[in-house]
Order: structure tokens, then C-alpha cells, then sequence
């Protein structure tokens, strides 16, 4: 009962003073994934600005949840990092001249009508979005309150980036949005289209994150599926391959990085072969793209940054037919239109998987596939997030 009179309390301040109190100019508040770590779309902008505008009047801070403020101050000392829902951050959120996110924000939080909200959604829609989801699967809510609060969030965003054309048409109707749209690529991919070819850079990252430039890199990036939850906020991670059999396959140099989502990293357990298989869950998903030869995936909006690299991918769908039907359906025609070979079993999954070991190439069989994806999809621009940094400056010109 009182955490429920304070969180009401709390809530109150905070919207009277979004209401009421004008914004603080040159003010902008960055947040990854409602508090992560620093990442993504919002920390390209983020390091952008501070390496373009040398500007000391100019105010950027980090929200980041509780449980991750001592690892994100570590990582960037020399970021202003603010504890989320604490009274600053509530101050700062409420006043900010800018939001720059990447995730939906809770909707009982009101926006200050002076703050310029720009939202940079954080993947290309290969499944279904927002009120395109004809049935929501997450515990705790359902499809008519999920369509409901999506569809008010988008009408906050004030700028809302797509990554191409495929994706602006996509999130109009997915959304109902109606605002302004900043078509320029991911800026988060401005690394990629830069670094890509730079060999001394990625051995260096690779010795850094896997301990040593030798042999092939194999990143596993499976989707976040809705259904893989125990209880509301307890989700499991479903192996879908034997790891022996896998790592039997590997050289011995080869390692495997597995990338799941976030909230199911700690359910992982590789302790039998922590000698070629990596769990990472925080670190930047770019470094893990520079530093790896094949990516396999399933429906994960991964393989549309990938492709920036022009490196062979394997696509492994061992529950397509009730993940196409029953969990979240697809914007294009996945049996057709992927750049790499499908797989749909685990029999299936080996042979092809140590097929792409002994090439790590594009065979020719997809290069046409792949460079119509690449097209379609990527955007070779290496300056999105100076753009969005161009765009922050000219909004506040505008107002002086």
C-alpha cells in the first residue's frame, strides 16, 4: 500500500512538473532499451554530437536503470549518467530540450510539449509491429491494450528514423504515425559502412572481445520470441542445436558467439566449452558483427545490419510454420527473399552449417539474392548520426 501511494506520488510531480515548468534548452536525454547500457542508435547520436559540437552549453545525459549504473559509469566514465527514475533523472526527463531513444517510454509519463522526442527505433521489421500484431503473446498485457499503448506512444515521437524506404512504409501503418521521418539509415550502422574493410581494426576487437585475432568468428543472434516466457517477466532461452555437435564442427580456433536477448543471457549455461563459445549479451552488437565471418539467425532484425557487410549468412527457422502463423507473422516472403540458405530442422542445420565453415563466402547460388537484400535494405550512408546531430542543432536554432 505505501509503495503504491509513493510510486503515485512520484508519478504526479513528475507530470505536473512536465506540465508546468518550461524546458531547459540544450538540454538532451539519451536512453537504450528503457535503461541499458549505453548502445545503439542513441549512443552513435550521443558520440556524434560530442565529436562534432564542442559546445560546453550543451547538457547530454545517460538514464540508465539501478542495476546498471555501476557498469555503465565504468564503461563511460565520462558520461553523465543518471539513475533512472531517480529525482534527477525525473527533473531532467521532465525539462529535457531532447529525448533521444530508442524503445518506448512508460506511458504514464507525460512529455513536456516543448521537448522534441526523437525516437530511432532500434531494427528493420522483418515480423509484424505494433498494431500489426493481430495477437500479442506477452504476459501482462493483451492485443487490444498492447495496440492501445503503441499507438499513443507513437503519437509523442516527434521525429521518428527508418532505416529505408521498406521500413518508413512499415512503421507509418504498424504505428498510425503521422509526424516527421528522418529516412538516412541506422545511425548505429555508420560503423559498419566505415570499418568493415579496416582488417587491422577488427583484429584488434577481435582479440579484445574473444581473446585472440585466429581462426573464424560465428555469431548466433536468434529473435526474441514473444511465447519463451515461464512467468510474467521470467523468460528461458531454448537451445535449438546440440552445442557438442557444434563446437565438433568448429576448427580450433573458431569460437561461436551467442547473442540472445538480453533478458534471457543469464539462463545460458556454455561452462563445457567456454574455450570456443562466448555468451554476450551486453557488449555492442556491432563489434560482435565486425569481428564475426558467417551470422546465422532465425527472424531477428540482425540480418538487415549484417548484410551492410556482405558476409555470408545462415538462417535457421526451426519453428517457421508456428512463428510465421501463430506468434507474430512476416512483412515479406521469407522463403524467397532471404540472402542465404534456410534450414528448418536440426538435421538439416549441420551440414549446412559446417558447409559454411569450409567457405565463409557468399556461394553464388545467393549472390543475387544478396545484393537485391543489400539494395532494399541497407543504406550505405556513413553519416546518419551526424545527420540526427545536424537536426538537433538546426530545431534549436529554429527557436532562437
Amino acid at each position: 500500500m505505501i509503495v503504491k501511494m509513493i510510486s503515485y506520488i512520484y508519478r504526479k510531480i513528475f507530470n505536473m512538473v512536465a506540465t508546468v515548468l518550461p524546458v531547459k534548452e540544450k538540454t538532451v536525454l539519451f536512453e537504450s532499451f528503457n535503461g541499458k547500457i549505453p548502445s545503439d542508435n542513441p549512443l552513435a547520436i550521443y558520440q556524434a554530437f560530442r565529436a562534432e559540437h564542442n559546445d560546453t552549453s550543451w547538457q547530454l545525459y545517460w538514464g540508465v536503470k539501478k542495476q546498471y549504473v555501476n557498469e555503465a559509469r565504468a564503461c563511460f566514465p565520462e558520461y553523465t549518467i543518471l539513475t533512472r527514475f531517480s529525482l534527477k533523472w525525473l527533473w531532467v526527463t521532465a525539462r529535457a530540450n531532447f529525448w533521444v531513444f530508442n524503445s518506448r517510454m512508460p506511458i504514464w509519463l507525460k512529455k513536456n510539449k516543448q521537448t522534441i522526442y526523437i525516437q530511432t527505433w532500434h531494427g528493420t521489421p522483418l515480423k509484424k509491429l505494433g498494431i500489426d500484431i493481430n495477437k500479442v503473446s506477452i504476459p501482462g498485457t493483451d492485443t487490444q491494450s498492447y495496440h492501445h499503448d503503441f499507438i499513443y506512444e507513437a503519437r509523442r515521437w516527434d521525429i521518428l528514423i527508418a532505416p529505408n524506404t521498406y521500413s518508413k512504409n512499415i512503421f507509418k501503418h504498424a504505428f498510425l504515425y503521422q509526424q516527421s521521418f528522418l529516412e538516412i539509415g541506422y545511425p548505429r550502422n555508420d560503423m559498419l559502412t566505415a570499418k568493415k574493410d579496416d582488417l587491422l581494426y577488427i583484429n584488434r576487437l577481435k582479440t579484445n572481445l574473444v581473446g585472440h585475432s585466429k581462426g573464424k568468428v560465428i555469431l548466433y543472434a536468434p529473435t526474441w520470441r514473444d511465447n519463451y516466457y515461464i512467468s510474467k517477466g521470467n523468460y528461458k532461452f531454448y537451445m535449438p542445436f546440440d552445442l557438442e555437435k557444434v563446437v565438433s564442427l568448429l576448427g580450433e580456433n573458431d569460437t561461436l558467439i551467442i547473442r540472445p536477448h538480453y533478458l534471457v543471457g543469464d539462463t545460458i549455461d556454455v561452462s563445457k566449452y567456454d574455450q570456443q563459445v562466448i555468451v554476450c549479451t551486453d557488449e555492442d552488437i556491432n563489434m560482435l558483427y565486425l569481428i564475426s565471418d558467417i551470422l546465422i539467425t532465425d527472424y531477428s532484425s540482425v540480418m538487415f545490419d549484417y548484410a551492410h557487410l556482405k558476409r555470408p549468412m545462415l538462417f535457421y527457422a526451426y519453428d517457421f510454420d508456428f512463428y510465421k502463423e501463430e506468434l507474430r507473422g512476416f512483412y515479406f516472403d521469407y522463403n524467397h527473399d532471404l540472402p542465404g540458405q534456410i534450414v528448418k530442422d536440426e538435421a538439416g542445420f549441420y551440414p549446412a552449417f559446417n558447409q559454411l565453415l569450409q567457405k565463409t563466402e557468399i556461394e553464388k547460388v545467393y549472390q543475387n539474392k544478396y545484393n537485391d537484400f543489400f539494395d532494399k535494405f541497407c543504406n550505405t550512408n556513413s553519416s546518419s548520426s551526424r545527420i540526427v546531430v545536424e537536426r538537433i542543432l538546426s530545431e534549436t536554432n529554429d527557436k532562437n
